[in-house]
């Protein structure tokens, strides 16, 4: 068994690497620059700068000892752009779509926006005929030779922490960090908000309690309704019982989730004054979610536990068991509950997640500030830090959560032995 939860300890680190990887790839890569969405229109040099810095968005992508600065204004001559922002053409000079053409003579000249020390240039492509001098207004590069010289690109640098100081590393750590105090290892430091700067974990910690209150009566409602359900459809097979919890399960299935929500809202909420709609108050709040939670889960449930019943029903073990005497409770509660307990805790082993990311819909329309909530509000504000907080969360509690439904296996049934 030990080497067992070796193992498939060592098998989740892999997958939470990939996760880590593809998210890092989303999130870093095709999203943009998260300093621009932080600050808004039209921010000085330096204030994008600062805020690159610390959100680590200027490092280098994987490894290297460089990431590029808005110290000086960079020049991008590419697809013929004549023009641009602190950039000073001077000479005679051609646009073309590989650069611009310096004549001899001609110089460009890229402003200096603020102070940082270690700043170096680099120009692309590199040419003996161009010379770079970097000055206290800015940086000069001159065509010095007697025939022209194509320049795409004035690009600025400094040095990062060490090799391994990338946006990938930073990745690493925000999962797992090694410190010099106690307790020397600090698991999921996703850093702040980017809006509020509010610690990430902070708002993870209370929308998992407020996801918790409203998914856990959510999933044990379905769970015991849909296995009482199915265990009465399967037992009176063919019968007008099982006809009724059939129709009744697919019906529930065919009506959308938003539809339901909407639905009760209006029938139970405002219609009837039931229940409120909205806010997080007291358990009163809870209660038309739960119900919408708990109707529109049941009829999957229930088709999926009838068909698990009806296999084992027929089984030799219910015969005996029947003849033996037992009560109809015993029978199918006690054995044939038991002998089907591992699909049942497969299915349910795939929800548990969602107990602690909460719901999507229920929390949005409803107003109940779970994960779910944050995550649609993280989403509408451009808040990239939580949201690849809340899928890197996501993932460890479907790899954590499988691990402990393969070693429950062996609990219930003794008859399995992970190896």
């Amino acid at each position: 068994m030990f080497r067992y939860i070796l193992r498939r300890c060592a098998y989740s680190v892999l997958i939470m690497l990939g996760v880590l990887i593809l998210t890092f790839t989303l999130f870093r890569v095709a999203a943009g620059d998260p300093a621009a969405t932080v600050l808004g229109k039209n921010p000085s040099a330096e204030e994008l700068e600062a805020m690159r810095d610390q959100l680590g968005s200027s490092k280098p992508l994987f490894f290297g000892r460089w990431k590029e600065t808005e110290a000086y204004a960079s020049a991008d001559f590419s697809g013929g752009r004549e023009s641009l922002p602190g950039v000073a053409v001077s000479g005679k000079t051609e646009a073309s779509e590989n650069g611009m053409i310096l004549q001899p003579g001609a110089e460009v000249f890229c402003r200096r926006n603020f102070d940082r020390a270690g700043v170096k240039a680099e120009i692309r492509p590199e040419s003996p005929a161009l010379t770079l001098s970097l000055g206290k207004d800015g940086c000069t590069v001159r065509n010095g030779s007697d025939r022209a010289a194509v320049l795409q690109s004035v690009r600025f640098f400094v040095p990062t922490d060490g090799l391994f100081d990338s946006q990938l590393g930073d990745s690493v750590r925000e999962l797992v960090c090694f410190r010099k105090s106690f307790p020397f290892v600090s698991f999921f430091n996703f850093g702040d908000t980017l809006l509020t700067r509010t610690p990430i974990r902070e708002v993870l910690w209370d929308g998992m309690w407020t996801s918790l209150l409203l998914m856990v009566p959510i999933f044990f409602g379905e769970l015991i309704t849909g296995i009482v359900l199915a265990m009465l459809s399967a037992v009176f097979r063919d019968s007008w019982i099982d006809r009724s919890i059939m129709v009744l399960s697919v019906a529930g299935m065919s009506v959308s989730y938003l539809a339901l929500i909407i639905f009760s809202q209006w029938l139970l909420g405002y219609y009837w004054n039931l229940f409120p709609v909205w806010g997080w108050d007291d358990w009163r709040n809870l209660a038309l979610p739960v119900i919408v939670g708990i109707v529109s889960g049941t009829g999957g449930g229930v088709r999926f536990y009838r068909t698990v019943f009806l296999n084992e029903i027929g089984k030799p073990y219910l015969r005996t068991a029947i003849a033996k005497g037992d009560s109809p409770f015993r029978v199918y509660f006690g054995h044939l509950l038991k002998n089907a307990a591992i699909p049942i805790l497969t299915r349910a082993s795939t929800v548990l997640p969602f107990l602690f990311t909460g719901s999507l819909l229920l929390e949005s329309f409803f107003g109940i500030p779970g994960l779910g909530f944050r995550g649609v509000d993280a989403l509408n504000s451009s808040d990239l830090q939580t949201l690849k907080a809340l899928v890197i969360l996501g993932a460890f509690l479907f790899v954590f959560i499988n691990l402990l439904t393969d070693l429950a296996y062996a609990w219930v049934d003794p008859r399995v032995r992970p190896k």
